[in-house]
């Protein structure tokens, strides 16, 4: 994608086409104007998201409140059809015919690369502006004020957030004979090496199959990212401004997770996770729901997944292990963001109400209805708002990580998924499968001419 148009329309328009084609999804979104009605002539902004349930009710009621408090400008909120994260189809659609939103729900991972092609607003000089500090840092999580962030623009304001940890079936590990002061958070992270071996007496086969397993490296978010930074790597080299997934620390760690599954067996742990990896898996395929998966590195939103579909379930929560003694515990994280798309018809409304929505007070109206982290740092000490399972998710915020700000962040993600799976498959060697993502990503690097690539503030 190059170029879009800057071509203002008005709302009819914008609705209109919203709701009668879903623009280029080929499914009519849903169009809902919060009750809290602002004054007939205040500026429409027309605000997209592809939430449902519980974020949508959030994300109508944080609506509702900023309609209630001004009356400059009013939201409409048009739910967008699901998709993919990476999926942005229908918001190039319309920002190319000029119907684009005003703000617009964004995987906050992509946000480099939209902002990159020409599909964002550079929200740097609408802050400016309105004298609002432009280092994100003072107000949000370092990795999250990261992510907004690209080459010097800042392309998003920050939203809500999501972290990983290992969790744990405590019947299960109690029962296999583990010492679960180990396994206790209280007493800090284990290293990987010192559960390697008691998760691998907890596989049971029969036939030939496993019917139990105490790991599955890559199972949830065990992906590349989650084990490269474990161990303390990096992934993107400002200096030489190369992607690196080959770095000698990154290969270390997807040495550790092959030779696990050599171990363990590589077909047969594929066939104990691939029922639950298949699209459009039921929740209840998942085998740790099942109760038969011992402990799986995944994220705080396993809570709700837990009340609804395994509510007697005893389990636990602790650090992502680390590789030596002494190591700090390092996680990553994702999460949402609001931006403004390039050539919406009302930029100053859409920043406006995108720095409501990502406030402290924003933030907290999701917090309290969708049950998800928040990045605002005014939040991140309220107990009483998080409660005790997600305020120690928040605690770790010192030393989570994001990944790497890039104009070609969905590719590189797509490459390294590739070679991540040649790895734990046993089909490549760590390094001759990273090599290959490196040098597929750097093609379209060098083809977009992005280098050189300033770092983040």
């Amino acid at each position: 994608m190059s170029q879009f148009t800057h071509k203002r329309v008005n709302r009819r328009s914008v609705l209109k086409g919203a709701a009668a084609t879903g623009l280029g999804l080929g499914v009519a979104s849903s169009i809902y104007l919060p009750t809290a009605f602002a004054a007939q002539d205040a500026a429409p902004i027309t605000f997209w998201t592809a939430h449902s349930g519980l974020g949508f009710d959030a994300l109508t009621k944080i609506s509702e409140q900023y309609n209630a408090m001004q009356s400059n400008y009013v939201v409409e909120i048009v739910q967008r059809p699901p998709g993919s994260e990476t999926d942005v189809a229908g918001l190039i659609t319309a920002v190319r015919s000029g119907e684009g939103p005003d703000v617009y729900l964004l995987d906050r991972f992509t946000v480099g690369e939209r902002g990159a092609s020409g599909l964002l607003e550079d929200l740097k000089p609408l802050m400016e502006a309105a004298g609002d500090d432009t280092d994100l840092s003072q107000t949000f999580a370092g990795f999250a004020a990261e992510e907004a962030q690209y080459d010097g623009g800042i392309y998003a304001m920050p939203f809500d957030t999501d972290l990983r940890a290992l969790f744990y079936n405590k019947k299960m590990i109690e029962e296999a004979g583990a010492d679960m002061a180990a396994w206790d958070k209280a007493n800090g992270p284990m290293t990987f090496d010192s559960i390697s071996e008691f998760l691998l007496s907890m596989n049971v086969e029969e036939n030939g199959a496993l019917t139990q397993a105490g790991f599955v490296p890559y199972f949830s978010q065990g992906w590349h990212y989650t084990y490269g930074f474990a161990w303390g790597g990096d992934f993107f080299d400002y200096e030489n401004c190369t992607v690196s997934p080959d770095s000698e620390i990154n290969l270390e760690a997807f040495q550790w997770v092959q030779d696990y599954c050599e171990t363990a067996g590589f077909q047969k742990l594929y066939d104990f996770r691939q029922p639950s990896a298949r699209p459009g898996a039921a929740p209840t395929d998942n085998p740790f729901i099942q109760g038969r998966l011992g402990a799986m590195i995944s994220g705080n939103w396993e809570f709700a997944g837990f009340a609804n579909y395994a509510p007697d379930t005893e389990y636990d929560f602790t650090f992502t292990p680390i590789p030596n003694e002494g190591d700090p515990s390092i996680t990553w994280a994702g999460g949402w963001s609001a931006v403004v798309p390039a050539g919406a018809n009302n930029v100053e409304g859409g920043y406006d109400f995108a720095k409501y929505m990502t406030s402290a007070e924003g933030q907290r109206t999701y917090v309290e209805i969708n049950n998800n982290l928040p990045t605002n740092l005014a939040l991140l000490d309220d107990v009483e708002l998080l409660g005790e399972n997600l305020a120690w998710f928040a605690q770790q915020m010192g030393t989570t990580r994001n990944r790497p700000v890039l104009p070609v962040g969905a590719k590189y993600w797509d490459e390294m998924t590739a070679a991540w799976e040649r790895i734990y498959t046993g089909d490549a060697s760590p390094a001759d499968a990273m090599a290959t993502a490196r040098e597929n990503t750097m093609m379209d690097m060098d083809a977009g001419g992005y280098c050189p690539i300033a770092p983040p503030k």
